[in-house]
């Protein structure tokens, strides 16, 4: 059954997931264009565009011969293990673990490289497979997220909906602030995505075998409580442990 809470979850998942990944590859392609022109800039994200499209083509008739059950343990499964992975990279980061991610250094580093290679007779070449490899790696992670997110109760267009806003929102930006996106809370957002992915591949797998949700989709909400209840009770113990041992050593 498709609810406004299903269409709303479904498109913001979707959303947030795809602009975390646009942004990482808008930077690289900005070094590029930045350094070594904007020629080999598009030529690479044009490319990697097209292998997306043909990619995209190519696995949209498959899913309609997948029972949906199937479809829904196997998405949800591969989501819950994305999705974590996205969480605790979110929770040790925010603990103070792991360093946070910066694309403003990831811009300096790619544009170093880049400026590097630009004396060398592939540097045209080498710039432009930059940002194919960029795009067409960002772009993959897009189309898993709007695939595993819509697949399930059959809302790709949705999904889609979520992801392209994504890409247009970024291109908007990037054309008006031409730097890249270092103001975008980038490790909140992946927080925040790792809970929806995780919330969305728990109850698809709940779905696949058989479960039968309290609320129904409303469900979906009780299950990303529990996820963002633990995210922050494990937050804080990280930084409980950290300070500790910060403090002993010294």
């Amino acid at each position: 059954m498709t609810t406004l809470t299903t269409i709303t979850s479904t498109v913001t998942a979707a959303f947030l997931g795809s602009f975390v990944e646009v942004v990482e590859a808008f930077t690289i392609i900005l070094a590029v264009g930045v350094t070594q022109g904007w020629r080999p800039a598009f030529i690479g994200t044009s490319l990697a565009l097209a292998l997306l499209a043909l990619l995209v083509l190519a696995l949209g008739p498959l899913l309609a011969l997948i029972p949906i059950e199937l479809m829904q343990f196997v998405i949800g499964t591969l989501l819950v293990l994305f999705g974590l992975r996205w969480l605790r990279k979110a929770i040790l980061r925010a603990s103070g673990f792991i360093a946070l991610h910066d694309e403003e250094k990831a811009f300096a580093t790619e544009t170093d490289s880049l400026r590097r290679q630009s004396a060398e007779r592939r540097a045209n070449f080498l710039a432009g497979a930059a940002a194919f490899k960029a795009v067409l790696l960002e772009g993959i992670e897009v189309v898993f997220i709007v695939i595993a997110i819509g697949a399930g109760h059959g809302m790709i267009g949705y999904a889609s909906l979520g992801a392209a806003a994504a890409c247009l929102l970024v291109l908007i930006i990037g054309i008006f602030v031409h730097k890249p996106l270092s103001a975008v809370p980038e490790n909140s957002l992946k927080f925040v995505v790792g809970l929806l992915l995780s919330a969305f591949g728990i109850f698809w797998v709940g779905e696949g075998v058989g479960a039968d949700w309290p609320g129904a989709d409303l469900s979906l909400l009780a299950i990303l409580a529990v996820l963002g209840a633990f995210s922050f009770v494990a937050v804080r113990m990280l930084r409980q442990y950290l300070d500790t041992h910060v403090e002993v050593a010294a």
